[in-house]
């Protein structure tokens, strides 16, 4: 009888000591202890679009499902475009200080997700607890650069893989207490007043600050493999790597294309564009400064500039809505040296009304620290629904000059008129070597830019010919206008 007792009064005295240990512990040691997916907050970088919206609060319902049947506590999940009216806060450095001020105190982690991406919430809690929440991580999937690029500004020409920079598709995390310290930062130091070009590329750079800051952390958890890969049992988040499409693909001819050409580049960009892409549009037409007959063009009245094309641009958004060419839903205007697929165009148009305003393509930022704007990148393609041409054109905007640069002039227009300018990483400003092969890698790229120092027929063939996601759409095409 004696045994029994002394194992009572022993798990009794242990009991009494946790307790008085639990009492005694400060309480950011408490919550290292009982770490639960309410300390991370997540935030879906969404787009004001509809399509986007809905991408968004799928994967916010998602979120809270797995909740429910982990019978945890829901997150917080918050959808970036609703956060605040700030144009930057895509940029995400603008947006730190409103996190820092909402959860920098409550929280350990902000984890950014993107649409398109997918997460295992019990493995990413796994994963997020091997990691001092007291310390400053940037957590990723690592890219780097195998040569110097234009897009990161050249940077680290003598060794282009030594910084690595994060794949957002695979989700991204900041502890609070990095966070907490670039807030600081930046209410210190405002944002420099200059160009986004590739967000996850500065975003790195700003946070590792010339070696005064973290480094990215590679996570093999985070993964941008689908879902349903055998390998994606060991991942904490996935990605599709499918063409989106959300019904029937848009008909060829209800996309009107416009080429931006001029007569010394009659010779050589414009017979890559009759070999390729060119073939695969039903309603194209060749805008120049000199009308040729033999291709043909058509000369618009304004004449050549060696940059910007501003003048241009807007002649063709006038044409575009006159009895001079068919009446069509979309307009894709494409400089002569851009290889693009239509097919896949096509199927991505599906996804988008339009009878709403949409400006779709690649998208730049200039001075989104302080008050700026967005616009699409001309080289990759700019595409408008008709509702956003007749908005731009009634609002009186136009150029100031004809070579001011046409896609931001756009972006200042789009700006005031508050139509959001829609991001899709399938259009690319440049070629596929300026770009990690792992971020192209879980992609069905839509375009890409520029003839310089490779063969761009050979490009065409390999990165956007038709394949098994786009062959049958573009069996009916017509003679080109």
């Amino acid at each position: 009888t004696k045994k029994p007792q002394c194992q009572y009064f022993y798990f009794l005295s242990k009991y009494c000591t946790y307790i008085y240990l639990m009492l005694k512990t400060p309480f950011a040691l408490l919550k290292d202890i009982t770490f639960d997916l309410r300390d991370v907050v997540f935030v879906i970088q969404s787009q004001r679009n509809s399509f986007h919206v809905r991408q968004a609060e799928k994967l916010r319902k998602d979120l809270l499902l797995q909740t429910q049947a982990l019978q945890e506590s829901p997150p917080v999940i918050l959808l970036l475009h609703t956060l605040s009216d700030n144009e930057g806060d895509w940029s995400i450095l603008p947006l730190l200080p409103n996190l820092s001020s909402q959860f920098g105190k409550n929280s350990s982690w902000i984890m950014f997700l993107e649409e398109d991406t997918r997460v295992k919430l019990q493995k990413l809690h796994e994963v997020l607890k091997k990691f001092d929440r007291r310390k400053e991580w940037f957590l990723g999937k690592p890219l780097h650069d195998e040569e110097s690029t234009i897009i990161h500004h050249y940077a680290f020409s003598e060794n282009p893989a030594a910084f690595e920079y994060p794949d957002f598709s695979a989700g991204w995390a900041l502890s609070i207490p990095l966070v907490n310290r670039l807030t600081s930062k930046i209410e210190e130091e405002p944002l420099k007043s200059d160009f986004t070009i590739d967000l996850k590329h500065e975003v790195a750079l700003y946070i590792w600050e010339d070696r005064k800051g973290p480094r990215l952390t590679g996570v093999p958890e985070l993964c941008t493999i689908p879902e349903h890969n055998p390998r994606a049992q060991y991942c904490a988040t996935t990605v599709s790597s499918r063409s989106p499409l959300c019904g029937q693909p848009v008909k060829s001819d209800n996309i009107f294309v416009a080429v931006k050409t001029c007569k010394k580049f009659h010779s050589d960009r414009v017979p890559v564009v009759k070999k390729t892409w060119g073939k695969q549009a039903s309603l194209l037409e060749y805008y120049s400064d000199y009308a040729d007959p033999s291709i043909p063009t058509i000369n618009l009245g304004v004449p050549n500039t060696e940059r910007g094309h501003c003048g241009k641009t807007f002649a063709i958004l006038r044409r575009f809505l006159s009895n001079h060419v068919p009446n069509t839903d979309w307009l894709l205007i494409v400089d002569d040296d851009t290889l693009i697929s239509l097919p896949r165009l096509q199927a991505l148009l599906s996804c988008y009304d339009s009878s709403e305003p949409v400006c779709l393509g690649e998208r730049y930022g200039y001075g989104l620290g302080q008050g700026g704007y967005s616009y699409i990148t001309g080289g990759g393609g700019m595409v408008f629904s008709r509702e956003a041409v007749v908005q731009l054109l009634a609002s009186g905007c136009k150029c100031y000059s004809n070579d001011a640069p046409d896609d931001m002039v756009l972006g200042m227009c789009l700006n005031a008129l508050r139509v959001p300018v829609t991001h899709s990483p399938l259009f690319h400003q440049a070629r596929p070597e300026d770009y990690a092969k792992e971020f192209l890698a879980h992609q069905t790229p839509i375009s890409f830019h520029k003839h310089w120092n490779i063969d761009p027929i050979a490009v065409f063939n390999k990165w956007l010919k038709d394949d098994k996601h786009t062959e049958g759409l573009q069996k009916n095409t017509k003679d080109e206008l």
